[in-house]
C-alpha cells in the first residue's frame, strides 16, 4: 500500500532562515545551499515547541510553541535543519510526565529526518571529559547530507555494557527529546557519531523513501526491530544467507499486542521474514491495516489468537495485557514488551501464564548497530509507511490524536 497523508495542508514554517555558517574542524566556512533547502530572512531564531514549566496531560496543552535561538553545533556535533519528524509515542510520555523531567522546557521529538548546515569543530573530549571513544566510527556526514536522529543520542563507552555491545544499557546513555532538545522544531543538533547517513535510502534504485516516510523508521522501526530481536526468533537468521527465519523447523508464529506506528513496521518485518503474524489491537483501523498488511488474522486485544505463539511484542503501554499474551505463548515462548513505560502489570497464575519456561524481555532504547541493521533492511525490504501528516504548528493536536487512537500508523510533523 501506499502510504497516506491527511487531509490538512502542511504549513510552511513560520520563519524563513538564513543558513548558518558551517563549522568544520574548528574552521568556520560559509555554507552555500540553494534556496530550496533553506531560504533566506532571519539568522537568529527558530519555531519550536517545548515543555511548560511542569507536564501534564496533553489535553491541558503542556507543550507550548515559542521563538528560540538557533541551537549552536557543539564539538562533534551537527546543526540539522528538520525537514520532517515522526511523532512517537514516548513524546506523549514525556509531555504528560510518565517519564520524570530531565531537562526544563525540553523540546520533544526523535524520530527526525533533516539536512545537515553546519558541523561543531572535532571534538577532543566528550561532555564527561573523556577521551571520545567513537570518533572512529563516525559515519562520513557532509554538510547538505540528510542525516537521521534517533533516540540514543550518548552513551559513555568506557562501562561493561558498552563494551560488550549493550551500549542500551548504559547508565550514562542519554536521550534526544528528553536529555536534549529534539526534533520538534526548525533546528536540532546531535551528535555526529549517533545519527544515521539517509541519502542512499532517500535516493535508491527500486526501494525509495520520502522524509516523511523515513521519519518513523527512526524509533518506531528501530524499537520495534529491537523488540523482534528480544524475542528470540531472529538468532539464527543471517541476512546474507539466507530470506526467512525458521524456528524448532517450522514458520515462526508472532503475535503483535497493540498495532500502531512501531507494531505496523514491524509487522511487515516479520512478514518478510517469513513469520506468520497475528493482532491484537482495539482500532478497528489498526485491524484493517493489519490485514492490508498480509498479516494472517486481526483480533481484539484481549482475544486469544487463532493459534499459539511462538513469541508475542506488546507495543500497547497496557500492562494488563501481560497475562492474556503470556497466556497466549507455547512452551519455551518469550514475551518481549517494548515500551518505555507501561502500566502495572497484574498477578500473573504461575502454571498457566509463566510455567514452562515462558519468558518476559523488556527492552531498554536500541543500539547504534540495531539502528544499522534495521536500516538496511529497510534498504533491502520496501516497507510501506502509513503515515499521517500534520504541520509543525500542529504537534499538539498531533499528540492528542495519537492518545486517542485518531488514526492508525504513524504521524508525522513537518515544518
Amino acid at each position: 500500500m501506499d502510504h497516506k497523508e491527511t487531509e490538512g495542508t502542511v504549513l510552511t514554517s513560520v520563519f524563513n532562515v538564513t543558513p548558518p555558517m558551517a563549522h568544520y574542524n574548528g574552521c568556520m566556512t560559509q555554507h552555500n545551499m540553494s534556496d530550496d533547502h533553506i531560504s533566506m530572512d532571519n539568522a537568529d531564531t527558530m519555531r519550536a515547541w517545548r515543555l511548560r514549566d511542569q507536564p501534564g496531560p496533553i489535553t491541558t496543552e503542556p507543550l507550548e510553541y515559542v521563538e528560540s535561538a538557533i541551537p549552536v553545533p557543539q564539538p562533534g556535533e551537527a546543526l540539522i535543519k528538520v525537514l520532517a519528524c515522526g511523532v512517537c509515542r514516548t513524546d506523549l510520555h514525556v509531555s504528560e510526565g510518565d517519564l520524570p523531567v530531565h531537562v526544563d522546557h525540553v523540546t520533544p521529538g526523535h524520530e527526525t529526518v533533516g539536512r545537515v548546515v553546519a558541523i561543531g569543530p572535532t571534538p577532543s573530549e566528550d561532555a564527561f571529559g573523556a577521551a571520545n571513544h567513537v570518533t572512529s566510527h563516525m559515519p562520513t556526514i557532509e554538510i547538505g547530507d540528510r542525516v537521521g536522529v534517533a533516540w540514543l543520542r550518548h552513551t559513555c563507552g568506557q562501562c561493561e555494557f558498552c563494551r560488550n555491545g549493550k551500549e542500551n544499557l548504559c547508565r550514562q546513555s542519554l536521550y534526544t527529546g528528553w536529555d536534549a532538545n529534539g526534533g520538534y522544531a526548525q533546528y536540532t543538533t546531535a551528535p555526529l557519531d549517533y545519527v544515521y547517513p539517509l541519502e542512499s535510502l532517500l535516493n535508491g534504485g527500486g526501494i525509495r523513501y520520502a522524509e516523511r516516510t523515513i521519519a518513523p523508521l527512526l524509533c518506531a522501526g528501530i524499537i520495534g526491530y529491537r523488540a523482534l530481536k528480544r524475542t528470540g526468533l531472529l538468532d539464527d537468521y543471517d541476512p546474507d544467507t539466507s530470506h526467512a527465519v525458521r524456528h524448532n523447523g517450522r514458520t515462526p508464529v508472532l503475535g503483535l499486542y497493540g498495532f500502531g506506528g512501531s507494531a505496523h513496521i514491524t509487522a511487515q518485518v516479520a512478514l518478510a521474514l517469513g513469520m506468520r503474524v497475528h493482532v491484537l489491537t482495539r482500532g478497528e483501523d489498526a485491524k484493517r491495516l493489519a490485514l492490508s498488511l498480509g498479516c494472517s488474522s486481526a483480533n481484539d486485544a484481549y482475544d486469544m489468537p487463532p493459534e499459539l505463539l511462538d513469541a508475542a511484542i506488546i507495543f500497547a503501554p497496557v500492562g494488563v495485557i501481560v497475562p492474556p499474551a503470556l497466556d497466549a505463548l507455547r512452551s519455551g515462548g518469550v514475551l518481549s514488551l517494548a515500551g518505555i513505560h507501561m502500566s502495572d502489570i497484574p498477578a500473573l497464575n504461575y502454571e498457566r501464564e509463566v510455567f514452562h519456561e515462558k519468558e518476559i524481555r523488556s527492552v531498554e532504547s536500541n543500539t547504534r548497530q540495531d539502528g544499522r541493521e534495521f536500516l538496511t533492511f529497510a534498504g533491502k525490504h520496501q516497507l510501506n509507511l502509513d503515515t499521517h501528516v500534520y504541520a509543525l504548528q500542529q504537534a499538539q493536536q498531533a499528540l492528542i490524536d495519537l492518545k486517542s487512537g485518531a488514526f492508525a500508523g504513524a504521524a508525522v510533523l513537518v515544518p
